[in-house]
């Protein structure tokens, strides 16, 4: 498919009669991408944290633009599928033509989705100011309109995540919050971390958008999501950290033991190989 009809299949994806909701594992090389494609996921999420990580630098804009924009590139040259990105705060300075210059790139690596938040990327910072971060997403959404793909803007909204103001006025902010960046532009809502079932719902109903959440352990399943009204559902870094705990457990018991119980379950090297086979793009 061209860029633009994978843009257009990702939209379908969010649309409140899709089939399903639409899980998206988070990869952050071609293998893990390529596996999550092989294991059947309709399209791909990266996870900034696990890119970041993977080339050596903590998560929080600790890469370049550039660098990001070559691990998306790399992910999308290895899979048929559609690929969001993680953009995080959209790098340079964080001004509207920052972010703009992040889309374009992001978009010319083959993405057909980025995720912006309202975090500045420095811990403990609080959100950018609602005006400042609707200019950053109307700056977004013309920077992917001049490209010529309809690729889809999600605009990350951390009030829970950073945990923003009072608890009993956080909902109210992020509503706002919500949309006021769908009037901006953006096309979907992604809340990381709401506390529970019922405020789930509740934003579903009420940010205006195809909302996305994360989940993991403890989170409601898939299925309990999509009755919530979710969209769209995002693992973020956590198959990477699983990753990371498989290889310090494997490696502890080599080291420790010098046992290899922890390398029982493998992909066997010819389908690794098969996975990277020369195919048709």
């Amino acid at each position: 498919m061209s860029p633009t009809d994978r843009a257009l299949l990702f939209r379908q994806l969010h649309a409140a009669n899709a089939d399903a909701l639409l899980v998206l594992p988070n990869a952050w090389d071609a293998m893990s991408a390529r596996v999550v494609e092989a294991a059947g996921a309709r399209a791909i999420a990266t996870t900034s944290a696990g890119i970041s990580w993977a080339l050596g630098f903590p998560d929080g804009q600790g890469l370049t633009r550039e660098a990001m924009i070559d691990a998306v590139r790399c992910i999308v040259h290895a899979v048929r599928i559609p690929v969001t990105a993680d953009i995080e705060s959209g790098y340079g300075d964080g001004s509207p033509s920052a972010v703009a210059e992040t889309v374009r790139g992001i978009i010319a690596a083959g993405a057909i989705g980025v995720n912006l938040e309202d975090s500045p990327g420095r811990d403990g910072a609080a959100l950018l100011d609602v005006a400042v971060q609707s200019a950053r997403l109307s700056a977004a959404r013309d920077a992917a309109a001049a490209s010529g793909v309809p690729a889809f803007i999600n605009a990350r909204v951390d009030t829970y995540l950073r945990q923003v103001g009072d608890a009993n006025d956080r909902f109210d902010e992020t509503v706002r919050r919500a949309r006021a960046y769908v009037a901006a532009g953006a096309d979907g809502v992604f809340v990381p971390l709401a506390p529970d079932a019922d405020t789930t719902q509740r934003l579903a109903a009420s940010v205006g958008a195809p909302l996305n959440v994360i989940a993991g352990p403890g989170s409601p399943s898939v299925t309990e999501l999509r009755a919530l009204g979710v969209a769209r559902v995002s693992v973020g870094p956590g198959l990477a950290r699983s990753v990371m705990a498989h290889i310090r457990r494997a490696t502890t018991e080599l080291l420790g033991a010098g046992t290899y119980e922890a390398l029982r379950e493998q992909i066997s090297s010819p389908e690794a190989n098969g996975l990277f086979a020369k195919r048709e793009k």
